[in-house]
């Protein structure tokens, strides 16, 4: 089995482009739906202690989360040192499902894989990228989004030509969804012949 990291720089249309995949039957793991969900169960009572008042009805309030860790290095390092590893073994779990359902292919939906030190849990690495100028109008019509807040995000985040010049594939969606739609499947053809639309 093939396991396909998936990574994109904040606004590059990674998400949209992980549901191509699924939509071409590719098994998708989201690693922000799995920290929702750990939101909501295992990481909110290890969260809660470490950042107390962040906890709302039994889940992380990400308004009071966000309030807590924004422009702190090391609240932020003590949150991915709780979160990461949970996402992880998530993301582990479902690979090994699919490994035993006879899956060809998986894709890991990692934002900050090369971040976390994800490449080395995948076969492959497909970034999504767009142009500059694209990605800044794209994340600026955002809810609640600012100039402070995304130049914050992308001070974190690997500069999109370093990820390009690391990936074994590059989709651009500045260039429309058809291209993109079909820069996937021809992903999909040479990594797991006859895999293609069989969703």
């Amino acid at each position: 089995m093939i396991i396909l990291g998936l990574t994109g720089s904040i606004g590059m249309g990674k998400s949209t482009t992980a549901k191509m995949f699924a939509d071409e039957g590719v098994p998708v793991h989201d690693s922000d739906a799995a920290v929702h969900r750990l939101y909501k169960g295992a990481a909110a009572p290890l969260i809660e202690a470490r950042f107390p008042g962040v906890v709302v009805d039994g889940a992380v309030d990400r308004g009071r989360l966000a309030q807590a860790v924004l422009g702190d290095p090391e609240a932020l390092k003590a949150l991915e040192a709780i979160v990461h590893p949970l996402v992880r073994k998530n993301a582990d779990d479902f690979v090994a499902e699919n490994r035993a359902r006879g899956s060809r292919l998986v894709l890991l939906d990692i934002p900050l894989l090369f971040e976390t030190g994800g490449k080395d849990r995948v076969d492959k690495v497909v970034v999504v990228t767009a142009p500059a100028e694209e990605q800044r109008a794209r994340v600026l019509r955002r809810p609640g989004m600012t100039e402070e807040k995304f130049a914050a995000i992308l001070a974190r985040q690997v500069p999109d030509a370093e990820k390009r010049r690391r990936a074994d594939f590059i989709i651009d969606t500045g260039r429309g969804m058809e291209p993109a739609r079909a820069a996937v499947r021809a992903i999909i053809a040479e990594l797991s012949p006859g895999e293609s639309g069989r969703g």
